[in-house]
């Protein structure tokens, strides 16, 4: 599978490695939207959007995997539910 720029890369988690990522995403012409429990996350600063919410809330995972072009993870203590 290869994303062309524009693409939107969904990244699960919002702490720095997803900051990095983010940012390294953009200068390569990708958009990001981080999916993150917390507000005012590292990542959400640099991220063409945001989604806060838990882990295990079903709908707004929904939405953001279809707002996304490919999903990735930041860290790996996302619950294997979430992952699925």
């Amino acid at each position: 599978m290869s994303l062309s720029p524009g693409a939107t890369i969904g990244i699960l988690g919002g702490g720095q490695l997803g900051r990095m990522s983010a940012l390294a995403a953009a200068r390569l012409g990708f958009r990001c939207h981080i999916f993150t429990p917390e507000n005012n996350s590292p990542a959400s600063h640099v991220a063409f959007k945001t989604t806060i919410a838990d882990y295990e809330d079903r709908d707004a995972l929904c939405s953001f995997a279809n707002e996304s072009d490919v999903i990735t993870y930041e860290f790996e203590n996302i619950p294997i539910e979430t992952a699925l």
